[in-house]
């Protein structure tokens, strides 16, 4: 059975957050620059259908693509890296899968079968795998399997993907990432629990053809003699992937170990040019000798666990680089802060970032702090939420609307400033039914968002259930705070900012998500820039 498009497996073993997102993105960069257009899917384990309704602290950031998917926070790696949106193909979860079968079997679309694991589940995981693939877009699709290999819910996509390498004989391989780890009373790095993770998959009919060993020394060639022996790969299949600065250095060691050209030659590809990834060193080096430093404080309820902001700090990373300056993220508890504490929490910021999230915890830190940015002319980009704060606080603080809330914590408050969308009120399930995915928005001419994106019409993506109240939109804009973006379909307010500030705006809209190192986001470039301004000034 051939097939034009060839098939990348990343699986992990001995332990997870070892990095198969990043050796994934990394890996199909390097192909990028060879000339091959390649994407990258992920399969999550997990039975929760998506990860929109999953708490940040469990899983951290929920990724939204273009088409309104909720995703994990890997396919904002591959966009990061790739440049090219992903959507909902390029994540699927158990849950998902499971669902599509029961649904299936309901229909009587299996003749009377008993459904099973096999060939049921594992026959629509491959189906799943391979829609990307029969685009016809794609040289190369490369597979992330989440988890780790032994995991009871991991069996069934391993078994997909053994069965794949037998049908698709020639046209997929596998990569197992796994550790390396160096024990300091021995003085020594050990390859056992590699040998054991290998023969774990072995035992499930997969043998690896590529070894991506991380580690935090260097893998001398008697220890990759010693795994590719052990493990039946070929030397130059065993390859180093040392700890490294940046997660934006991981495509150029890459390079360096020539994963892109073993991956090539393992799946009967030319190599073709060599890849020269200018801009990304062009990048790198930016990142590395920046010529100023500017602090800026990010607000939140989840800073404990900085996963649940990941594309906001990495949007600060490529927008830093572009303004040529390395910015220091503050990371500062929304629930921490108080009237009392504000000055001395706050103090030393060239901007100040209050971020998205849901619920009432720490949203009075967070009012407070919009506040503190309005009153004192720092900076500020509010996100989401922070942006419905932004409105709460002048309406209460300016417009002397004490009573002024949204109907999110106060459902009969005097002042609803943010109100449920007219669309979600009958709405009872919490999964995938919020406002999702791409919208168009137009900007008044002049504006300071306007100025950041140098356009008038723009797209960005939601991922919300409250609004501005348009009801009370005269009462604001009569006092200086203007509705400088809109939705051209609906009337809904998307972007607020401050007439009489150096720079204050809020999006209702989730810019990060569109970040990348070949684009860094304008309005995050223009945010720093003015932070910079800031800086300077003081």
């Amino acid at each position: 059975m051939s097939n034009s498009t060839k098939y990348v497996f990343v699986t992990g073993g001995v332990t997870s957050s070892l990095g198969k997102g990043i050796i994934s993105a990394s890996l199909a960069k390097l192909l990028q620059a060879r000339g091959y257009s390649a994407t990258i899917q992920k399969l999550d384990p997990y039975i929760n259908i998506d990860p929109g309704t999953l708490n940040p602290y469990e899983h951290g950031e929920c990724f939204v693509t273009d088409d309104g998917a909720e995703t994990d926070l890997d396919l904002g790696h591959y966009e990061r890296f790739l440049n090219v949106p992903t959507s909902q193909a390029n994540n699927v979860t158990t849950g998902r899968i499971y669902q599509s079968v029961i649904d299936k079997e309901r229909r009587g679309e299996f003749l009377g079968k008993t459904v099973q694991v096999i060939p049921h589940i594992t026959n629509e995981i491959k189906e799943r795998i391979q829609i990307l693939g029969n685009q016809g877009k794609y040289d190369i699709v490369i597979t992330e399997i989440g988890g780790t290999v032994g995991d009871i819910e991991s069996l069934p996509y391993v078994e997909a993907v053994r069965q794949m390498m037998w049908e698709l004989e020639n046209d997929c391989i596998v990569i197992h990432l796994t550790l390396v780890p160096y024990l300091s009373a021995a003085g020594e790095l050990k390859t056992k629990p590699t040998q054991h993770s290998v023969k774990q998959l072995l035992e499930l009919g997969v043998q690896p053809d590529i070894l991506c060993c991380r580690t935090e020394h260097e893998l001398d060639l008697n220890l990759r003699r010693k795994i590719a022996q052990f493990c039946n790969v070929s030397m130059n299949a065993v390859i180093e992937s040392r700890d490294a600065d940046s997660i934006y250095d991981v495509p150029i060691l890459m390079q360096a170990e020539e994963l892109d050209k073993v991956v090539l030659e393992k799946l009967g590809l030319p190599t073709k040019s060599v890849p020269k990834l200018d801009n990304w060193k062009n990048f790198l080096s930016t990142l590395k000798s920046p010529s100023s430093e500017i602090t800026i404080g990010l607000i939140g309820k989840y800073v404990e666990l900085k996963d649940s902001y990941k594309s906001i700090s990495e949007a600060f990373i490529h927008a830093g680089v572009a303004n040529q300056a390395k910015v220091t993220v503050k990371w500062i508890h929304s629930e921490k802060i108080n009237h009392k504490n504000i000055d001395s929490e706050l103090k030393g910021l060239d901007g100040i970032l209050v971020a998205p999230g849901f619920g009432s915890r720490g949203i009075l830190g967070k009012i407070e702090t919009v506040k503190y940015a309005r009153e004192n002319k720092v900076p500020f980009l509010g996100i989401c939420l922070g942006m419905q704060c932004a409105v709460i606080e002048y309406a209460r603080n300016v417009l002397g609307w004490q009573e002024a809330h949204t109907t999110e914590i106060v459902e009969d408050c005097k002042f609803p400033v943010i109100n449920l969308m007219s669309e979600q009120k009958n709405i009872e399930d919490m999964g995938g039914t919020m406002r999702l995915g791409a919208y168009k928005c137009l900007l008044t001419p002049g504006s300071n968002i306007s100025k950041a994106y140098g356009t008038d019409k723009i797209s960005e993506r939601h991922r919300h259930r409250y609004e501005f109240n348009n009801e009370f939109i005269s009462e604001f804009e009569k006092n200086g705070l203007k509705a400088t973006g809109k939705n051209p379909e609906t009337g809904l307010v998307e972007v607020v900012e401050l007439s009489d500030h150096p720079w204050f705006v809020g999006v209702q809209f989730h810019p990060e998500y569109k970040s990348t190192v070949d684009n860094p986001h304008p309005l995050f470039v223009a945010f720093l820039s003015a932070a910079l301004e800031n800086n300077q000034s003081n």
